[in-house]
C-alpha cells in the first residue's frame, strides 16, 4: 500500500462521512414454530456491510449488505421479523436519532457496533496514510484520549435508549478487528510503529465499549479472535485496505470478513 495522494485523502474522508439514514428491511417469519426471536440490526459501517458487496438499493447511502452478518444470520435463522436499520458513517447520535424506530417490548434480539466514526476512525486512517508516523501516533492518541473522555457518555446514552425501548431483548454489541497483522507481508505502506499504534487504538476502543455493555447488562463480541491471520498484511485478509474501486470500502470487512469474522462472533453471543 502506498502513500496517498491529496486528493486520495479528500475521497476517502468524503466517503467514510456518508450520510446516515433509515429503512427497514422484513425477513419472512417463516414457520412460527421454529421462528427466531424478532430481530433487530443497528450499528454503522461494520453492521450494514460496507466492503462485503450486494447492497439492497433500498437502502442508499447505508449501503446495507445481503453478506452483512445481520442478513446472513436472519437468513440462517428465520426471525419472527428482521429489521435492519444500520447505516454507513452512523454516529452514536445517528443511532438514536434514526435506528432505534423499529424496538419495541416483543423485540428478542439486536446487536449492534457503533463507536468507531465518533472516535474519528477516518480521520486516523488519512493522517497515517498521508503524514509522519509521528503525526499518525498523535492522531491515534486524540482519538483514544476521545474514547477516555467522551464516547462512555455517548454509548450510555445509546444503550440505556434500547434497553428502555426493548426491555427483554438480548443485546449483543460487536466491537472492531485489528486492522494489520504485524510482522506479516506488507512491503510498503505505512510503518511497523502506525500499524501497532492504530491496532492498540482498535484494542482501546473495544476495551472501552466492552465495559459499557457489561454495565448494561449486554454481551459484547469480540471479533479479534476470529481475524487473527486474516488482518491486512496477513496474506488472507478479511479487510479491505485501499480499494481504487470504491474507496469508501477501504478499511472494511470482505465478505468473507462479514460471514468469518462476524457471523460466527454474533451466533454463538446471540444463542
Amino acid at each position: 500500500m502506498s502513500r496517498f495522494t491529496a486528493y486520495a485523502s479528500s475521497l476517502l474522508l468524503a466517503a467514510a462521512c456518508t450520510l446516515t439514514g433509515v429503512a427497514t428491511a422484513h425477513a419472512d417469519s417463516g414457520d412460527d414454530r421454529a421462528a427466531a426471536p424478532a430481530y433487530v440490526a443497528l450499528g454503522d459501517s461494520y453492521s450494514s456491510g460496507v466492503g462485503a458487496g450486494s447492497y439492497d438499493g433500498g437502502s442508499g447511502n447505508c449501503k446495507r449488505s445481503t453478506r452483512s452478518y445481520p442478513a446472513l444470520w436472519a437468513a440462517a435463522n428465520s426471525p419472527s421479523s428482521f429489521s435492519f436499520t444500520a447505516c454507513s458513517g452512523a454516529r452514536t447520535g445517528d443511532v438514536l436519532n434514526n435506528q432505534l424506530g423499529p424496538l419495541n417490548s416483543g423485540t428478542g434480539l439486536v446487536s449492534l457496533s457503533v463507536g468507531g466514526n465518533d472516535a474519528g476512525f477516518a480521520d486516523v486512517m488519512t493522517t497515517c496514510v498521508l503524514q509522519s508516523e509521528s503525526s499518525c501516533v498523535t492522531r491515534v492518541n486524540q482519538a483514544k484520549a476521545y474514547v477516555d473522555s467522551t464516547l462512555p457518555g455517548q454509548l450510555n446514552q445509546v444503550y440505556s435508549a434500547i434497553r428502555s425501548k426493548a426491555p427483554s431483548a438480548r443485546v449483543v454489541v460487536l466491537g472492531y478487528p485489528r486492522f494489520y497483522k504485524l510482522g506479516g507481508s506488507c512491503l510498503a505502506g505505512l510503518t511497523e510503529g502506525e500499524r501497532r499504534a492504530i491496532n492498540g487504538a482498535a484494542d482501546h476502543l473495544n476495551t472501552a465499549t466492552a465495559k459499557r455493555a457489561a454495565d448494561h447488562g449486554f454481551t459484547f463480541g469480540d471479533v479479534t479472535t476470529t481475524f487473527t491471520n486474516h488482518e491486512i498484511c496477513s496474506g488472507d485478509s478479511w479487510l479491505h485496505s485501499v480499494n481504487w474501486g470504491n474507496i469508501g470500502e477501504s478499511y472494511h470487512p470482505t465478505a468473507a470478513g462479514q460471514s468469518g469474522g462476524y457471523l460466527p462472533v454474533f451466533r454463538g453471543a446471540a444463542s
